[in-house]
């Protein structure tokens, strides 16, 4: 079974949290609600999620400084916020708001095709990331099985002493990850926001160094159980 994505909508006005969900309903992703700044943070700190739509103007805490919280947070800071407001206060404004850590910024009323093709497109980054991390944690897990105890490994071993069949496995599952970053690359195109391709380039980097450590301990090319794993984060 496929994990769903969390995606976390920020809103002080039911009606509007109402019209997000009718708009994103069909991404078929886990819709959280929530209806101030605070509550906002409180769901941050025990789920993981894949985009943030975070509305300007709320009573007590607004958008820009619960987005400072987040961006504040190291387990938060990554997280892509899309802002959406329904007054236009001009570039100043919208620069507050990229100032702030959005990746866009986005005045009511919207188009549902556009919002919802923009949170589709962090959706998919996100579950790409998902999958590199369970990548590097088999490849992690491998290598302290190789270099850990010492005890022999039971079954068969090639001559790096990585039982056969896994390495092949592991290459096939990133081949996977790393053709589907690559249409995905495509897909954004050359008018992508910025921050959408940087996050991008940040995915196509760590499934090179992944690449890299798992080529390393092919047998012939002189890896070992040594070889560096790439950071998750």
């Amino acid at each position: 079974m496929v994990q769903k994505a969390k995606i976390l909508l920020v809103d002080d006005r039911p009606e509007n949290l109402l019209a997000l969900e009718a708009i994103l309903s069909a991404l078929d992703q886990t819709l959280v609600r929530a209806s101030s700044g605070e509550e906002a943070l409180k769901a941050l700190l025990t789920d993981d999620f894949a985009v943030i739509l975070l509305d300007v103007q709320m009573p007590g805490m607004d958008g820009f400084e619960t987005a400072a919280h987040i961006k504040r947070r190291e387990r938060t800071r990554d997280i892509p916020i899309i802002f959406l407001t329904a007054i236009n206060h001009g570039p100043h404004h919208t620069f507050r708001g990229y100032a702030a850590g959005a990746v866009d910024y986005i005045s009511k009323p919207f188009d549902p095709w556009v919002l919802r093709a923009k949170v589709s497109v962090f959706v998919e980054l996100y579950m790409k990331n998902v999958q590199l991390r369970e990548q590097a944690s088999l490849l992690r897990l491998q290598l302290e099985n190789g270099s850990g105890s010492g005890q022999p490994s039971e079954g068969p071993s090639d001559e790096a002493g990585e039982p056969p069949g896994l390495l092949s496995e592991l290459s096939a599952r990133l081949a996977a990850v790393e053709e589907q970053a690559e249409a995905l690359s495509k897909q954004l195109g050359d008018n992508a926001e910025s921050a959408t391709v940087a996050t991008a380039a940040h995915l196509e980097r760590k499934l090179s160094g992944l690449r890299r450590a798992l080529d390393a301990l092919e047998p012939g090319t002189g890896g070992s159980a040594s070889a560096q794993v790439p950071s998750q984060n």
